[in-house]
């Protein structure tokens, strides 16, 4: 049960050649790739400053239990 010899490792490695293919896993790491880099151009458009036009206004709401009223 403890770890995995070398001849383990190249069975698992033939199994997924087999099933994926010679193609399809430099296919697949290159979408995961895209993937990624389409992720942190998104979180640095988050990071992004906006235009001044388009403010959000900081008002809160506060809510007190003792203010509210019971049916």
């Amino acid at each position: 049960m403890g770890s995995f010899s070398v001849w383990h490792w190249l069975i698992v490695l033939v199994i997924v050649l087999i099933f994926f293919g010679r193609g399809k896993i430099p296919d697949l790491m290159g979408d995961v790739a895209k993937g990624i880099k389409s992720f942190k151009k998104g979180m640095a458009d988050d990071d992004a400053p906006t235009d001044n036009s388009k403010t959000v206004d900081g008002r809160t709401v506060d809510h007190k239990a003792e203010e509210t009223k019971t049916r």
